[in-house]
């Protein structure tokens, strides 16, 4: 079976996001004053062969682990859809 992995890595909330704060800052600027807080991280797609849901979810995991997340200060979340 062959799974689509849709990722999303983003700074821990207790760190400061530097990109996040300037993005903030720039929407004062253009007179949208209304947005505040805001957060920058990335989104990955990547595809996975697997037998079954949970294997692709474990596989998934394990690659946001060990290679696409650095836990110390991100987190992240993944959802899968079977195509």
């Amino acid at each position: 079976m062959k799974f689509k992995a849709s990722i999303d890595v983003m700074p821990l909330e207790a760190l400061l996001d530097p990109q996040g704060k300037a993005v903030t800052q720039s929407m004062s600027n253009l007179g949208l004053n209304e947005i505040s807080n805001v957060r920058i991280g990335k989104h990955i797609t990547l595809y996975v062969d697997a037998d079954n849901e949970n294997d692709a979810k474990d596989y998934v995991d394990q690659a946001c682990g060990k290679l696409l997340c650095n836990k110390i200060m991100e987190s992240y979340s993944f959802s899968l859809e079977e195509i």
